[in-house]
Parts: structure tokens; C-alpha cells; sequence
């Protein structure tokens, strides 16, 4: 007997449908959205262009996410700011950015609590997610940003971009559920295709799934 906790609807209730490409049209904007719309996905996940489009196009039938100094995080603070101000006022409810590994390699983890607790004010009852791009740290590293994410009171702790070299693994998972905060949130993003994919890194803890492979879940 098929479990309840990973029927179809169920599946999509975790899944942030995800479409970040560079040559990403609007044409490919709006499949994304009619197929969040069928399959009632979390939200979707879309560059920043395409918020206010979406918001018009389709009211609050979609929950909107997108992201912010991506995919390599390296933006100052100040224009991570001010897109996280544009994106929220073009109509998201959902922001994913992306730290600034350079700060963790130099040590001065200071400056990356910093940049999450100056993001998360302007987001106030938003949610962050803030993705550390776990392909490039130590155990070391991911550890110390998890007790940071959750110092900064972010919502979620993120993977990966999917722009690295790897995405989501689900011993990052299970170490993230080590060290965070209860009141921070997992998502897995990266690489994850198929509902045995999905399944096993719900298992293993995460609360959202970033992917772009929804419509074929079930096909």
C-alpha cells in the first residue's frame, strides 16, 4: 500500500518548481507557472526578471520565490539588499540567497551572520532561505553556518544553487538536522529528478525540494 505521506499532491506540497536557466523565456516562465498551478507545487522559483510578470499574470494563485545574489553569492550586501526590496515589492513572498562563500573561506563568518540578519529585516514575515552551497565547504564550514543561518533567524537553510559542481547530498541532510535551530527549515536542492530522489531527502528531513523536474514526476 502506497504510503500517504508521498502521494502526488503530497510530493508537490514540498516542491519549489524551479526554472533559473540564462536563457530562460517567458514562454518557459508561464509552462513552469500553469503546471505549479495544476499541480499545486509550494511555489515556484524564478529569476527575479520574471516576479512582477508572474504576480500580474496569475494573482496569488502562485506562491512566488526567487533568488537573490545568485548563483555565486559574491554581490555586495547593499545590492543583495536592494534586490531583495525589488523582488518583495514586484510581488514575492519567497527569497533564496545565496551567501558569500568568499566570506567563509576568509574566516570572518561575522560578516556573513551580517548579511543574512540585514536580508532577513527587509524580508520580515517573508521567508529567507539562505543557501550555502554545500559543494564547496568543509563539515567545519557547513556546521558553523548552520548555527549562523539560525543566529541570523533565517527560515530555511539551503543546499545548493544548482549552478555548483554538486548539488543536495543526504548526508548534508542529516547534518544539517544536527546542528540547526528548531525553528530553521531544511531545503535540498540540486540534481534532485525523480520521486525516489524526492522521497528519500523528505525522509531524510528536508521541508522543501528545489526542482525542475516536476511535470515528470508522475509521467
Amino acid at each position: 500500500m502506497q504510503n500517504p505521506c508521498f502521494s502526488e499532491e503530497a510530493i508537490f506540497g514540498y516542491i519549489d518548481y524551479t526554472l533559473l536557466k540564462a536563457v530562460t523565456s517567458w514562454e518557459d516562465i508561464k509552462t513552469l507557472c500553469d503546471e505549479a498551478v495544476r499541480f499545486k507545487t509550494a511555489s515556484v522559483c524564478v529569476p527575479p526578471v520574471y516576479v512582477k510578470r508572474i504576480r500580474d499574470a496569475y494573482g496569488e494563485r502562485l506562491n512566488i520565490c526567487t533568488v537573490i545574489g545568485f548563483p555565486l553569492g559574491y554581490s555586495v550586501t547593499a545590492a543583495k539588499a536592494l534586490e531583495t526590496k525589488q523582488a518583495l515589492a514586484d510581488g514575492a513572498s519567497e527569497i533564496d540567497m545565496v551567501i558569500n562563500i568568499g566570506d567563509v573561506k576568509n574566516g570572518e563568518y561575522n560578516l556573513v551572520l551580517k548579511e543574512i540578519k540585514t536580508i532577513k529585516e527587509i524580508c520580515g514575515d517573508a521567508i529567507l532561505k539562505v543557501i550555502i552551497e554545500t559543494c564547496y565547504l568543509s563539515e567545519a564550514e557547513k556546521i558553523h553556518l548552520c548555527r549562523i543561518v539560525t543566529e541570523a533567524k533565517a527560515d530555511y537553510i539551503k543546499t545548493s544553487t544548482g549552478f555548483g559542481p554538486a548539488g543536495a547530498v543526504l548526508a548534508d541532510i542529516a547534518l544539517f538536522k544536527k546542528h540547526i535551530g528548531p525553528n530553521v527549515k531544511i531545503k535540498a536542492a540540486g540534481g534532485i529528478k525523480t520521486r525516489e530522489d524526492m522521497e528519500a531527502f523528505i525522509n531524510a528531513g528536508a521541508d522543501r525540494i528545489g526542482t525542475s523536474s516536476a511535470a515528470s514526476l508522475f509521467t
